[in-house]
């Protein structure tokens, strides 16, 4: 598997960008991966996106439905596109240092 150089780490990641040791994700990585999905510079609205999918991640394991991001951060659908032009799924994901979602293109 390819490398990348991420906060000042070198990281495996996936042929998507996707990296593959997520107990090695930090802010100075997240910012990183956000160059790479259009979405730098990180703002609080960002952040709480990336929070929340980090926090449900570490939880349980999995990606949360987009439903429930929606829900629980106060942003639209919409917003989160905007702050992730590539998704909740494969953008905000990316970065908030999460293994590629099942089903993401």
């Amino acid at each position: 598997m390819p490398t990348a150089l991420l906060g000042g780490k070198e990281l495996t990641i996936d042929e998507d960008g996707f990296i593959q040791e997520p107990d090695k994700w930090d802010r100075q990585v997240a910012e990183d991966l956000a160059k790479t999905e259009n979405a730098h510079p990180l703002s609080e609205d960002h952040w709480k996106v990336v929070n929340f999918l980090r926090n449900y991640y570490v939880e349980f394991g999995i990606a949360p439905p987009i439903r429930m991001l929606v829900k629980q951060t106060g942003l639209d659908l919409r917003k989160i596109y905007h702050l992730f032009p590539s998704g909740p799924a494969k953008g905000a994901c990316k970065v908030a240092g999460l293994p590629k979602p099942t089903g993401c293109v």
